[in-house]
């Protein structure tokens, strides 16, 4: 098929690749014109602007939004509806808030214009390994960009799951579970590096990957992170936060869903961008107050 991508970042260069490789016709365009160079020295049709990128696309035009959430995909999106026609369809494969794309796609309709959130997952590894696509459209939109969501994905790695709005939510709770895990691995890692024996922690990482209950992929990139750098003594314990955890423990208050587990996850990343805490100081200087327990002075 022909299809548009618009931002060619970490992920979305990525994609016009395995797409071209898939045998379609990909228009690519970005803000960083040699992003756009690398796109066309491997087979995309360069475009330098928004009109360019419709004037290059037949219809029905798809051209699939692939930018930061929030501000950036919201121009974006408002200045392709003003370009496109009726029945062309925007995809937004961000990590958009699920009901910033329930609006985006009313919007849209309201004008002729048709439209899907796609949930994207794989990251990096995803040109190799193919991208996990969580796609909420109408099922007349999903038949038109399905020839280029098989490509993306590996076998059996994509699903339309339900209306507009359906994949960015199913996206934000898959990023919730994956902040709980993440913060098991690295709490149980802890606990390890920190035991009265000499462990080689990746060597455990790649035991643990050979059958036992807590395999994973993930599993697998730690163990290949600790082989690289064994104690890890280059970064420093600042975890940032892309949104989606805030979002599904909100979900989960508006639900009334008990998500301990991601909420404490969510926490703890704020914690690590704490270089003192304030609370911690706190919590010292009353246990000096009633019991006179020692302290220590920075």
């Amino acid at each position: 098929m022909n299809i548009a991508m618009v931002g060619l970042g970490k992920m979305g260069l990525n994609m016009v690749l395995r797409l071209l490789k898939g045998g379609h016709t990909v228009v690519a365009m970005d803000r960083d014109a040699a992003q756009v160079e690398r796109a066309r020295e491997a087979g995309a049709v360069a475009a330098a602007d928004l009109d360019a990128v419709v004037a290059a696309l037949p219809s029905p035009r798809v051209v699939w939004v692939m930018v930061p959430s929030g501000s950036i995909t919201q121009s974006v999106i408002d200045e392709l509806a003003a370009r496109l026609s009726p029945g062309d369809v925007i995809v937004d494969g961000g990590n958009s808030n699920w009901k910033d794309s329930q609006a985006r796609g009313a919007a849209l309709a309201a004008r002729g214009l048709r439209f899907a959130d796609a949930g994207t997952s794989g990251g990096v590894w995803g040109l190799a390994n193919g991208y996990c696509l969580m796609v909420g459209a109408e099922p007349e939109t999903f038949a038109v960009i399905e020839p280029a969501i098989a490509t993306l994905a590996p076998p059996d790695g994509y699903r339309r799951v339900g209306p507009v709005g359906a994949g960015h939510y199913t996206k934000m709770i898959h990023n919730g579970i994956e902040y709980g895990l993440m913060q098991a691995y690295a709490e149980g890692f802890e606990i390890l590096q920190t035991s009265p024996f000499t462990l080689d922690l990746a060597a455990i990482a790649e035991l643990w990957g050979k059958g036992s209950v807590v395999r994973s992929w993930l599993l697998d990139l730690i163990a290949g992170g600790l082989k690289a750098s064994p104690g890890l003594p280059d970064l420093k314990g600042y975890v940032p936060d892309s949104g989606e955890g805030r979002w599904t423990v909100q979900a989960a208050i508006d639900q009334d869903v008990p998500a301990p587990v991601i909420t404490l996850s969510l926490q703890m990343r704020f914690r690590s961008r704490q270089a003192d805490s304030f609370g911690a100081k706190m919590l010292a200087m009353m246990r000096n107050q009633f019991g006179g327990h020692a302290v220590k002075r920075s």
